[in-house]
């Protein structure tokens, strides 16, 4: 089980990671990546960069505090945190009626209530 939340953290890392690009990209460019980017358009930068920045550490939150075995009680805050995002993504999409791009949304989420769930548990610590 620890392998597998493991996996899954790391992934999730990379995803959010990946997402905190947001704090480098204009929201024009951003904007211009495909259909799954065009929600930015109802954002303001400020938001963008907020949004940015709490991927970034999300991500860091998710890896790092159980790596270097400071804290590791902060990897399932972490991904605590990833739920309410990856939720707010998902009730934006439906909002913004893109259906066809909510999946991956979904999966996410699934993912972090699974790091959550898991490192929350009562075997969380050992390992």
């Amino acid at each position: 089980m620890n392998v597998a939340l493991w996996i899954v953290a790391g992934l999730l890392a990379v995803v959010l990671l990946a997402g905190s690009a947001k704090l480098i990209v204009s929201k024009e460019k951003a904007g211009m990546l495909g259909e799954h980017s065009r929600w930015v358009q109802d954002f303001s930068p400020a938001a963008l960069k907020a949004i940015g920045a709490l991927e970034l550490a999300g991500a860091a939150g998710l890896i790092l505090p159980a790596a270097l075995d400071i804290a590791p009680f902060l990897v399932p805050v972490a991904a605590s945190g990833a739920v309410l995002l990856f939720t707010g993504a998902v009730t934006m999409r439906l909002r913004r009626g893109e259906r066809k791009t909510i999946v991956p949304d979904l999966i996410y989420l699934v993912m972090a209530v699974f790091v959550a769930w898991g490192r929350f548990g009562p075997e969380s610590f050992n390992g």
